[in-house]
């Protein structure tokens, strides 16, 4: 234990537990009767709080009226008939290697409502605030799956990576509402391109190490005196959540894994400086050590740091947040770089088959620019506003055929026509890549079944080579 590390130990992040409270609560929850899976699949889900606009990405309509189409052109790909916004080149040389859905919608306009249709799979009770009324996906992922998905690494199971200050279950509907706070995603907060980035509860600070060392001495005591006194093993038992604490504390995997300094030079620069690249980065090596599930959620790529006053912090592209052209041009080439640095890295190290990538928000944009004054600029500038009746997400990987379009909306962008599709359709693909059975119960905190998904079934066209 006495090497240099940038891990830090810390309370437990996810609803201030500590780790050996927290790893009990898993022990309880494996009592629900989920199919549990054999395969090693996992999902990166690129969340975009605020709304990625549609028609400033892969959904542009050149020949729409002036106050839909935005000053924006289409670029041609590497695959005939995709094209994608002039501010994603490195979009254009890959289009292969994804697939776009433009024809997503559901009904709630509002950021809570929206984020709890997105997350959950289910209309919301509330149509505002964030505060989940039935379990997040991830956290349906982490219950079915449970300890034994990451085989013995210490992994765990899914993660959810957010800005500085964001790192409460609630602030993106996170929550695992009936399915026990021992379902919640283990949360790092931070920015994992800043020079001092810390992951908190993996690791221990180097004046910590000794204290350490004594803990493990002791224990290894206690292993001695239980042998001694206890043939039956009911004093391990006893002891065995602590004991798994210390095993994820005492990791190398688990702290390899979390340790972006691991990588070089060439792979960080492809990837970019900022948190959107960093944070993919850190996602692929955590898929590749065993975690199953990783949220990263991508709102300012330059936190901490001062930005244009005609941009937003995240992607909601209203005209009193920003100048929705000024912002695109300021968002879109971090957002352009990081994606396709992630998707060349998954299949560049062939974890295709293994990994899917998909890239989702809480809703489009208004197809119809809508100028107002700016809070921070105070001038008049262009912005659009929420629009949950048409929204594009992209997939990558999961050993799909890539370089489709799927879906298509009308000639303004306003509603789908073709291949309409809810979020559930999105969730049932995920969940066939990972093996889990969408049609499957859970039980919740009153020990009653819930189906996972109550509706929608996988995207045809992503299905898995061979898979009917």
């Amino acid at each position: 234990m006495r090497r240099r590390s940038f891990l830090q130990i810390g309370g437990l992040t996810a609803a201030g537990l500590g780790m050996s409270d927290f790893l009990r609560y898993e022990a309880n929850a494996a009592a629900h009767d989920a199919t549990h899976v054999s395969n090693d699949h996992s999902v990166i889900f690129i969340w975009l709080p605020g709304g990625m606009p549609h028609m400033e990405t892969y959904d542009m309509k050149p020949d729409a009226p002036s106050e839909y189409r935005g000053i924006y052109s289409p670029i041609k790909t590497n695959v005939p008939g995709i094209e994608v916004c002039e501010l994603l080149p490195m979009h254009a040389k890959i289009a292969d290697k994804f697939a776009v859905v433009r024809s997503l919608h559901h009904e709630f306009p509002d950021h809570g409502g929206a984020h709890k249709r997105m997350m959950t799979g289910r209309p919301p009770k509330v149509p505002t605030g964030t505060v989940n009324d039935a379990p997040a996906v991830s956290s349906i992922v982490k219950s079915v799956l449970g300890k034994d998905a990451t085989r013995g690494t210490g992994m765990p199971t899914c993660v959810s990576a957010v800005d500085r200050g964001r790192q409460g279950v609630d602030t993106y509907a996170f929550g695992a509402a009936y399915l026990g706070a021992s379902n919640t995603p283990f949360i790092v907060p931070g920015d994992p391109s800043a020079a001092d980035f810390k992951v908190e509860n993996i690791g221990v600070k180097q004046e910590m190490e000794t204290r350490l060392d004594d803990r493990l001495a002791m224990l290894k005591g206690m292993d001695r005196l239980r042998r001694e006194v206890d043939g039956n093993g009911i004093m391990d038992a006893m002891d065995s959540f602590n004991q798994q604490a210390m095993g994820m504390l005492t990791s190398d995997q688990v702290r390899d894994a979390f340790d972006l300094s691991k990588e070089n030079d060439r792979t960080r620069d492809r990837y970019g400086h900022h948190a959107y690249g960093q944070r993919a980065l850190l996602a692929r090596r955590l898929v590749e050590s065993g975690t199953r599930f990783v949220t990263a959620v991508w709102e300012n790529p330059w936190p901490g740091k001062t930005m244009p006053k005609n941009c937003a912090s995240n992607w909601d592209s209203h005209a009193v947040n920003c100048d929705i052209f000024a912002d695109c041009k300021w968002r879109l080439p971090n957002y352009d770089q990081a994606l396709t640095a992630l998707i060349e890295d998954v299949y560049q190290r062939g974890l295709d088959k293994k990994v899917m990538i998909v890239v989702a928000s809480d809703f489009g944009h208004t197809p119809k620019i809508n100028p107002q004054r700016g809070n921070k600029s105070k001038v008049i500038q262009p912005g659009r506003d929420h629009w949950p009746k048409a929204m594009s997400i992209l997939v990558s990987g999961g050993g799909a055929p890539m370089g489709q379009l799927i879906g298509a909306t009308d000639a303004k962008g306003e509603t789908p026509v073709e291949r309409i599709m809810t979020p559930n359709d999105m969730w049932a693909t995920v969940y066939r890549h990972l093996g889990i059975d969408y049609n499957d119960y859970l039980k919740n905190l009153e020990g009653l079944p819930m189906q996972i998904l109550p509706f929608g079934k996988p995207i045809e066209e992503l299905a898995p080579s061979g898979l009917t």
